[in-house]
């Protein structure tokens, strides 16, 4: 039935934490494009957390400024978006400092931020993505050679859609890649898929419900996400209900391919003319603002902002710090 929206697993109704009060430290904001997202992420990861009796410790931290890392804390909960949050590199310092942290593993962290190997990797574990190529100043004449329109033009490592080009005439095609190719070094060419925009939380092992995304803009980009109030977020999906439910067995299947742990956000197209889904990216450290995609579908299955931020914390804090497993 059309517009139904199963959910694979179940998510339990919210409960108040039943252990005493720990210590969080909470990370955001950071040197990458996204700092001003990271920062209401980290705002409301506090906020929620210190509702349920937590003391939260909220840092703006840097490569260049771990200061914060030398609190002794039972928990550091990870809401840097992007560049050093996202890629791996804090994981990595938590790692060494034998610091339990939210989310995955540097080695995720790394693959996921990385959309060309995510995507590799998606294929080989037989999960549907949009066909790319990896352009660089070398290969950029040959690599366009091989397109036709249109496509999407973007970096191979970047969030929020930033730098991110719909290319539909073949004159714009090279001037798009050389702006990213100016910017990062290296651009992402990509098949684009007309249809339905969709997103998918995961959180441990169960997928949330998808979130169908529209915009007026030509796409949804970092204007759609975070500044334009006409972007729509519907759970009524005009898809049928065995489409719905292997999207989310696949956003699972995406997530463990990658090896996250946690919560994960997996985005979507679903080609308008024969509904077949694609998986654009998996995001390792999705927003977790108040109107952010992963607690917007939370809050539909009865997980309030509160309980799903406790949720997240009691995964990690049960990993062993020196494995982190």
């Amino acid at each position: 039935m059309a517009g139904a929206n199963p959910i694979v697993g179940s998510v339990k109704p919210s409960v108040p934490p039943t252990r005493n009060a720990l210590a969080i430290t909470v990370l955001a904001g950071g040197p990458s494009n996204e700092r001003e997202v990271s920062l209401e992420s980290g705002k409301a990861v506090s906020k929620a957390l210190e509702a349920l009796g937590h003391q939260v410790y909220l840092e703006d931290i840097s490569a260049t400024n771990l200061a914060a890392l030398a609190r002794q804390v039972d928990v550091v909960f990870v809401a840097l978006h992007g560049t050093f949050g996202e890629d791996g590199e804090v994981q990595t310092i938590l790692e060494r400092r034998k610091l339990r942290y939210t989310g995955s593993s540097p080695e995720s962290c790394k693959l996921a931020m990385n959309k060309a190997a995510s995507k590799a990797r998606l294929m080989e574990a037989g999960l549907p993505t949009a066909q790319y190529a990896v352009a660089t100043n070398r290969t950029l004449r040959e690599s366009i050679a091989l397109w036709s329109m249109p496509l999407v033009v973007k970096p191979v490592r970047e969030g929020s859609s930033i730098h991110c080009y719909i290319v539909r005439e073949v004159e714009a095609l090279r001037p798009a890649a050389e702006r990213v190719l100016a910017a990062y070094g290296e651009c992402l060419i990509e098949e684009f898929i007309p249809g339905i925009e969709l997103t998918v939380g995961v959180l441990g092992d169960r997928a949330l419900p998808p979130i169908e995304i529209r915009t007026p803009r030509e796409f949804y980009d970092y204007e759609a996400k975070y500044k334009d109030d006409r972007t729509q977020y519907l759970f009524d999906i005009d898809l049928p209900s065995d489409v719905l439910v292997k999207i989310q067995e696949m956003s699972v299947a995406a997530h463990r391919a990658l090896g996250c742990r946690d919560f994960s956000r997996v985005d979507w197209r679903v080609r308008a003319s024969d509904r077949a889904p694609f998986i654009l990216e998996v995001n390792s450290v999705p927003g977790m603002t108040s109107h952010s995609l992963v607690p917007k579908a939370a809050a539909r299955v009865g997980l309030a902002m509160p309980q799903l931020c406790e949720e997240i914390v009691q995964m990690a804090w049960k990993r062993r710090p020196e494995t982190q497993e």
